[in-house]
């Protein structure tokens, strides 16, 4: 049998790899043996999930239903049809695209505008001593991370009220826990401050490593710090600002700030029902733990996500054409 130009074109590729491989120095085969146990440790503990996750995509898989929980008992696309007849889903597919096109700007906003300031600090144990401040959000646990922003946010003896009574003299301080035109700032704030100071130390690589020979010939031309931000500094740091649009995940459902700052599902009145804080509902809280369904949601919004990094990529190839 015959194989058509691209099969053979792809055998012979595969042949002369595995050619490649075995005329390596044992010192080479030997790096493979060092990062085998990542790798197994990838395939059984996100591989394979992964997979699974996949599977149970197109399937009425229930926890509390045996009956539905075998592994290629597949029902086609009855989830996605029944997405397209959830009013509930569509609601949170806007509640966290409205989010992302708030927390996305912020984060970058704040992360980028931190690094600037800490790269114009001279003293280098200043400037390190600025960028663990900045980092220590990123390392603490999350469930202490949130309890503090609970009680932060107290309405009675939180601080953040307290300083607006007792500083500003607001007598009405806003109920930031329990009042749903409030329950999307007090998410936003806490999920900006768990993430900045990683972007901050990322961007702060990418200042470090422009060439400080372009800002004298800019200041020279007679280029001002705004000008000098918008054409050496922006254009120089697309790659790094592109790295924070993917790693973000796309879709920004906030998923631990919520299920942890509130005492009710998803806040008050469900103001941040997000896809994230639905899926996890619906195969962990609601009925019979529909987690299939929840997985198809869960691939709805990867796709989408996808979707945009191909965007983000496609529009920072064209501008560098």
């Amino acid at each position: 049998m015959t194989l058509p130009n691209q099969d053979q074109t792809l055998f012979s590729d595969v042949r002369r790899a595995f050619r490649e491989v075995k005329r390596e120095k044992p010192g080479n085969r030997l790096g493979y043996l060092f990062i085998a146990p990542a790798i197994l440790l990838f395939l059984v503990f996100q591989g394979y999930p992964i997979l699974r996750g996949l599977l149970m995509a197109f399937s009425d898989y229930r926890w509390l239903v045996p009956e539905t929980q075998g592994l290629f008992d597949l029902n086609g696309l009855d989830n996605y049809r029944a997405l397209l007849q959830d009013k509930t889903f569509f609601r949170a597919f806007g509640i966290t695209l409205r989010y992302t096109l708030v927390y996305l700007p912020s984060l970058l906003a704040l992360s980028l505008g931190t690094a600037l300031l800490i790269a114009r600090v001279r003293s280098p144990r200043l400037s390190g001593f600025y960028r663990v401040v900045a980092y220590i959000p990123v390392v603490l646990p999350i469930s202490v991370s949130m309890m503090m922003w609970r009680q932060i946010y107290n309405q009675e003896y939180g601080f953040l009220n307290y300083f607006l009574k007792t500083v500003l003299q607001i007598q009405n301080p806003p109920g930031w826990l329990s009042d749903p035109a409030w329950a999307m700032p007090a998410v936003l704030i806490p999920d900006l401050w768990l993430g900045f100071g990683y972007f901050t130390l990322l961007f702060l690589i990418g200042l470090y490593n422009i060439d400080s020979t372009l800002y004298e010939a800019a200041s020279l031309d007679g280029a001002n710090g705004r000008q000098q931000l918008w054409w050496i500094t922006l254009p120089l740091l697309k790659p790094i600002i592109t790295l924070v649009l993917i790693t973000t995940g796309g879709l920004a459902s906030a998923v631990v700030p919520v299920l942890t700052l509130f005492r009710v599902p998803a806040g008050p009145e469900q103001a941040m029902l997000t896809l994230g804080v639905y899926g996890f509902q619906t195969a962990f809280s609601i009925g019979d733990m529909r987690m299939g369904y929840a997985a198809s949601m869960g691939l709805v919004t990867g796709l989408f996500s996808m979707a945009f990094s191909a965007l983000v990529f496609k529009l920072l190839r064209s501008e560098r054409s």
